[in-house]
């Protein structure tokens, strides 16, 4: 058991802020707290969870988060939260249906990036370019290429539908956290992929415009992550099952904490109040 020594941060969670560098460098926001994480690698920790959970948009109190850190009214209302968020080629503004069009008209109706990555293996993905690199940082992959923009979210929705019949759109996390995720050749697999899939991009630009769907010319990138040990076995922990998480700090990678008791995935938990104590076991 830890007997707590000092409180390093409280409030609720939100996906932790990650910059990249080598090796990339995480910050655990609670509330308004901020706390770096590169210093309190090999350090113990305890992450003690209220009972208290808060929604992210409107600050009520809610016994269940939704959607990543939502009410449920919330969730319901919110076009963040709507399914075309998940799956964008069902985007429904144009019938008049969005649950938020202004909101839709400066998030979804932007420049997004169709790219490769490898967290766990050979993947396919898409991100407002915006959002590059720390998308795939948040995603723990240790290399990505972008290989084509769009006009639209929507857009980029059909693409990776197209590209998802020859490659998986899935990470493996549990793979991923073990560290064993051999190199590869992504401009190479790039390359293979526009062969086979030359015509159904062709249809794409026809139905949208020839210029709406864009090769990048890229270098693919690599990134490392503050591990100090892998895990050879994945263990997960759960506020929702046990309030109180423990143990040294060996490693941060995508949005998780590892401990040398498990793994915590803290964005799974937006809108938990904790308490985070520098622990002396």
């Amino acid at each position: 058991m830890s007997v707590v020594t000092e409180t390093l941060a409280h409030g609720c969670l939100t996906k932790m802020a990650v910059e990249p560098g080598d090796p990339a460098r995480y910050t655990l926001r609670a509330g308004d707290d901020r706390l770096p994480l590169d210093s309190l690698l090999g350090e113990p920790l305890r992450l003690a969870w209220s009972g208290a959970i808060a929604c992210t948009n409107c600050g009520r109190a809610t016994r269940k988060s939704f959607g990543q850190g939502h009410c449920y009214p919330c969730f319901k209302r919110l076009a963040r939260c709507d399914t075309c968020i998940m799956k964008p080629e069902l985007c429904h503004y144009f019938q008049g249906t969005c649950r938020e069009p202004e909101w839709g008209e400066s998030h979804c109706f932007q420049p997004h990036i169709v790219y490769l990555a490898n967290a766990s293996g050979l993947k396919v993905g898409i991100t407002r370019a915006t959002q590059v690199p720390t998308r795939w940082l948040d995603q723990g992959a240790v290399q990505a290429l972008p290989i084509l923009e769009v006009d639209s979210r929507q857009q980029s929705g059909f693409v990776e539908m197209l590209f998802k019949g020859e490659v998986s759109d899935r990470t493996n996390w549990r793979a991923m956290l073990k560290g064993e995720t051999p190199e590869l050749d992504l401009a190479a697999e790039r390359d293979r992929l526009f062969a086979q899939l030359a015509s159904g991009l062709d249809a794409l630009r026809e139905r949208f415009g020839e210029s709406t769907i864009r090769p990048v010319e890229a270098a693919p990138r690599t990134f490392t992550y503050p591990v100090l040990e892998y895990p050879t076995k994945v263990v997960s922990h759960n506020f929702d099952k046990r309030a109180e998480v423990a143990g040294r700090l060996m490693g941060i990678k995508g949005q998780y904490l590892m401990l040398d008791s498990g793994v915590i995935n803290l964005r799974k938990f937006t809108g938990y109040e904790i308490v985070v104590s520098h622990g002396v076991s």
